[in-house]
């Protein structure tokens, strides 16, 4: 494990990677990597995997397809908004507050659930890619569950097993295209506005697939906010609150935001990321894990609702 760049440890997920069948891991590379990732999660909250198994091919297509979604007329975009009933569809400029104390982020997103898909998308491309990656980050959040486990200590399934129903409509674990649009030549910005304001994830974990355009910075305990420098290949991981909460403040939900780059030729470029919001069951229940009721238990889904009430 690597203390580079700034900080942020990367580590090889190759024994563990999607690489590597199911029945095949090794508990010693479980044991290995689970430590390698608490200690990540438990002192900066953030870390890169490399050798992680997801197709980087397939990465670049979702984001492809996304893109030329984003770059439809706001009209057509219109047709496929987000609603209140499903977490299905396009966020608009502005639409979120990441912190509710800045403006509106200057960003867009489109967002997938399995379990409330529509079957009306803007082309049969875009739906494909996005099934296509959903399945695979499913696939890779299991593995990271079973080797965050190992490491805390507890039974190789038991984070997996609190995440049984992901791509049902009873669990909220989401893939969402980011799109920050180019900021054009002198463009006024409204005062404190960025492309998403600082925050942390709501859930247990997230996975971050970065173009190379970076922005993204992440404030480490004890140091402030350094880059997440886009390292070609890797996936970046981190925790939510809920996971913290449940560890009892162990691991820790760090926050982060995207930032404007400095240069106008930066402002003119276009970012995109994709991440993976991983969620427990809607009904699982959050106690703390060290039977030190530091938090009150609380339900995945109530935690969530709570957090978007802030968000919107």
């Amino acid at each position: 494990m690597s203390d580079l760049p700034m900080h942020i440890p990367v580590i090889d997920f190759s024994q563990c990677g999607l690489q590597e069948p199911e029945e095949g891991l090794q508990t010693e590379s479980l044991i290995k990597v689970g430590q390698q990732i608490k200690d990540a999660f438990s002192t900066v909250g953030f870390c890169y995997l490399k050798n992680h198994g997801i197709d980087q091919q397939l990465v670049d297509k979702y984001m492809a397809v996304s893109r030329k979604f984003f770059e439809l007329s706001v009209e057509e975009k219109m047709k496929h908004v987000r609603g209140v009933e499903r977490n299905y569809g396009w966020v608009a400029v502005e639409r979120e507050k990441l912190n509710p104390e800045r403006p509106g982020d200057l960003k867009e997103a489109f967002n997938f659930h399995p379990g409330d898909d529509p079957d009306d998308w803007p082309d049969v491309e875009f739906q494909q890619a996005s099934k296509d990656m959903y399945q695979r980050c499913t696939e890779l959040s299991y593995r990271v569950c079973d080797a965050l486990s190992v490491g805390l200590g507890l039974g190789k399934s038991f984070i997996r097993d609190a995440h049984s129903l992901v791509g049902k409509k009873e669990c909220q674990t989401t893939l969402r295209s980011l799109y920050y649009p180019p900021i054009p030549d002198q463009s006024p910005l409204k005062p404190g506005q960025i492309r998403a304001g600082e925050h942390s994830d709501y859930g247990s974990l997230t996975l971050l697939f970065q173009d190379d355009i970076g922005g993204l910075e992440v404030n480490i305990p004890g140091t402030g906010y350094v880059p997440a420098t886009p390292i070609p290949g890797t996936v970046v991981v981190n925790i939510g609150d809920l996971m913290q909460r449940w560890t009892s403040d162990k691991l820790l939900a760090t926050k982060h935001r995207v930032v404007i780059p400095e240069t106008e030729m930066g402002k003119q470029k276009c970012r995109q990321s994709v991440a993976f919001f991983v969620h427990p069951d809607d009904e699982y229940m959050i106690k703390c894990l060290d039977g030190s009721d530091k938090y009150e238990p609380i339900s995945s889904l109530d935690y969530l609702k709570y957090r978007f009430s802030v968000t919107y």
